[in-house]
């Protein structure tokens, strides 16, 4: 399997037939979409979700389908029937010949006046998970773990917690759109010395072989 980021939270999976595209938001290039013959999206908010990205997809092949929790199925149902299907916590289906699990069920906590919405994470041939924006941690082993590094929810610190409790072989930096170059080397110092798990950081458009 070849996961390609897609800058920020959007990864491309490929291996070698279909394409599957998780998570196009505001911060991914238009064309991370473009080829994909399914897309997985884990919550409404504009930098995981963008509705012009994913809209473009479908109107450009009638077989593209979408996986999606209730909140933005509904944005797109209605327009392309049949071809949006709404999941949550303890799903299981197969998209672009990928096998899929929906672990999780809310966004992590920005700040207790921010209410929380729904969010779930995809496990995809039970070895690569990406939880969306949620420290989620599935009931089963995870082989690669996209690991968000940065957010308005997100800590260090608890960061560092997660990846010793789900215990991934290999951990891939997502949800890292607003980190210079500083940033990016001072969180990867920081989660080196807190977690002995190989971990890779990837620019957009860069690829590495699972």
């Amino acid at each position: 399997m070849q996961l390609t980021k897609q800058g920020h939270s959007c990864i491309r999976l490929d291996k070698g037939g279909p394409v599957l595209v998780i998570d196009p938001g505001g911060y991914t290039e238009p064309g991370a979409v473009q080829g994909a013959a399914a897309v997985l999206i884990t919550h409404e908010h504009p930098d995981h979700f963008n509705e012009g990205h994913v809209r473009a997809a479908l109107d450009a092949d009638p077989a593209v389908e979408v996986w999606t929790l209730a909140s933005v199925a509904t944005l797109l149902s209605a327009a392309y029937p049949g071809r949006v299907h709404t999941v949550g916590h303890g799903d299981m289906f197969s998209a672009a010949g990928f096998d899929i699990q929906v672990h999780g069920e809310l966004h992590a906590v920005i700040h207790p006046d921010i209410p929380r919405v729904t969010n779930v994470g995809y496990l995809v041939d039970g070895t690569v998970f990406h939880p969306g924006d949620a420290l989620t941690v599935p009931d089963r082993p995870v082989e690669t773990l996209l690991l968000p590094i940065n957010a308005p929810w997100c800590k260090v610190g608890e960061t560092a917690d997660y990846v010793r409790e789900v215990r991934p072989e290999h951990v891939v930096d997502v949800h890292d759109g607003l980190l210079s170059e500083i940033g990016v080397d001072l969180y990867g110092r920081v989660l080196g010395a807190l977690t002995d798990t190989d971990r890779r950081h990837l620019v957009s458009g860069e690829a590495q072989q699972l």
